[in-house]
């Protein structure tokens, strides 16, 4: 599952990333994105659920649903 395909509150732990762009996972990894890092989904955005506002690492990032798509994530 992707780090999109989280509810509001739930905590998840980053397993990989996936995506098209060969740029966006060294974006991520930049911001601080890694393996195992635990996120949560803070905040939806008021059109469209964007941005998303996640919690990574007592840190609060805004993402856009294409990056968090791109984020593989485990629950527990």
């Amino acid at each position: 599952m992707t780090l999109e395909e989280l509810a509001r509150g739930q905590i998840a732990r980053v397993t990989g990333f996936r995506s098209e762009d060969a740029g966006l996972e060294p974006k991520l990894r930049e911001i601080g994105f890694a393996e195992d890092d635990e996120v949560e989904i803070v905040h939806f955005g008021p059109l469209m659920a964007r941005p998303v506002c996640v919690r990574l690492n007592r840190t609060l990032i805004a993402l856009r649903r294409n990056e968090a798509a791109a984020i593989e994530v485990s629950i527990g």
